[in-house]
């Protein structure tokens, strides 16, 4: 059984036209003797069987080249009906079939035939209707509105009571109904014809949705695969970033330390003072539990310990006071602005940028005086590490990792990370001074 439509239709056409030849055989027939002579019946007789030989041959035909033939763009009516509403929508629905020479010669003879039966009988208009379905389809373009008109006249040649007219009112009236096929055949064709271009522009909007979601799909595997090449490089800028952080907070903190507990420990031993040699030792102790913290925190991604109670200029305060002790170089510490909480990253990295600074003082300066500034300037916060120590040339400076290098490069890349700049002015002889400058960034 036929379950779409398209397959409803391609059954009509391979039965329709014997089943509306059977009933405009037995409609005639029943009227034959109200209407036709016998020699009129016996000629009817021999085009019926003329009309179906016909139609077995092109259902061979068919058969043959592959073809299924298509409902047509314009209804058919019944003798007393005009053409029905549904064509248009058939046409939409049914399979195109390329005209040929014969599918033009089966069209005209079974029109010829449809004509002279109707002629013998107007109920033979019955079968002469199917050229309303499909003239669109076994006509070339050009012939479609003539295929119509052609079904037109018989059909109004059998409402207007037989063809030819008896009467100037069957005249008449062959006219009227004339024009009315006519009109309603092509109006209809039209609006088939309308529906047809609708229904491959939908098809076509179809394709080019189905080629553009496939571009889509397409976009979106590429970009899932960016995404995880994004993820990956990321999570190796990731582990790149917590090395260098480790490295140069190893450098700031642990380094530091232990080249602090080296000089502690070295002055215990030229010491001939056993307290002297106790105090150095103490210092020494405390440098070691320092370390051993900060090396904790270090891991644990923490702050300094120094601003874990205290706001930076406190606790710069503090490590100024202390580094001066211990060194015994005499500096001092300044806060200009107007003081307000920094963010914790802020403070942390303007801390080890000063502890950084004064370590590569008492290295390599030989100063006697040493100066820490911190400014607060609006939407800026500056740290100024200055000391009248012997200076050196920026320009023979090692490379990073390097002996002596890591430090310089290690306080750039911490004020660089906020968006800040380091600047550093030294010569052999005149000192140096650090100037580290980032955006002050308010506590929450």
């Amino acid at each position: 059984m036929p379950t779409t439509v398209e397959e409803r239709w391609q059954q009509f056409f391979r039965w329709g036209p014997y089943g509306l030849l059977a009933v405009a055989t037995a409609l005639s027939g029943a009227a034959a003797e109200a209407i036709m002579s016998g020699t009129e019946a016996a000629a009817a007789a021999v085009l019926v069987a003329a009309a179906a030989v016909l139609q077995l041959g092109w259902d061979a035909h068919r058969r043959r080249a592959g073809r299924a033939v298509a409902p047509g763009a314009a209804g058919a009516a019944a003798p007393a009906e005009a053409p029905a509403a549904q064509a248009p929508e058939a046409d939409a629905a049914a399979p195109a079939v390329v005209p040929g020479a014969a599918s033009l010669g089966y069209f005209v003879l079974r029109t010829a035939l449809a004509f002279a039966l109707t002629w013998l009988n107007p109920f033979f208009a019955v079968y002469a209707c199917i050229g309303y379905f499909d003239a669109a389809h076994l006509l070339p373009h050009r012939l479609h509105r003539a295929g119509f008109l052609a079904t037109a006249v018989i059909m109004a040649g059998s409402q207007s009571g037989g063809l030819p007219p008896a009467s100037l009112l069957n005249w008449v009236a062959f006219g009227g109904l004339f024009a009315l096929n006519a009109c309603l055949v092509l109006v209809f064709a039209h609006l088939g014809a309308k529906e047809a271009e609708k229904a491959a522009e939908r098809a076509a909007t179809i394709t080019e949705l189905a080629r553009t979601n496939a571009r889509l799909e397409q976009a979106l595997a590429e970009n899932a695969a960016l995404q995880a090449q994004l993820l990956l490089q990321a999570r190796e800028a990731g582990v790149a970033d917590e090395r260098r952080r480790l490295a140069a907070e190893i450098h700031d903190t642990i380094a530091q330390g232990l080249a602090g507990i080296i000089t502690q420990l070295q002055v215990v031993t030229a010491a001939p003072d056993p307290d002297v040699a106790r105090v150095h030792l103490q210092r020494a102790a405390d440098l070691a539990r320092q370390s051993l913290g900060e090396a904790r925190r270090s891991v644990q991604n923490l702050g300094p310990v120094a601003l874990e109670h205290d706001p930076l200029p406190e606790a710069l305060r503090k490590t100024v006071a202390g580094w001066s002790e211990r060194t015994g170089i005499t500096t001092r510490f300044t806060v200009t602005g107007t003081e307000e909480p920094l963010h914790e990253e802020v403070a942390a990295t303007l801390l080890r940028i000063a502890q950084e600074a004064l370590a590569n003082a008492e290295r390599h300066s030989a100063a006697s005086r040493a100066g820490v500034t911190l400014s607060y300037m609006g939407d800026e916060i500056t740290l100024d590490v200055r000391d009248d120590g012997r200076g050196f040339d920026p320009a023979a400076l090692p490379a990073r990792g390097g002996t002596g290098g890591f430090g310089l490069d290690g306080m750039r890349a911490r004020t660089e990370r906020l968006a800040g700049s380091l600047s550093l002015e030294t010569r052999p002889g005149e000192g140096t001074a650090l100037s580290a400058r980032v955006p002050l960034v308010r506590h929450g």
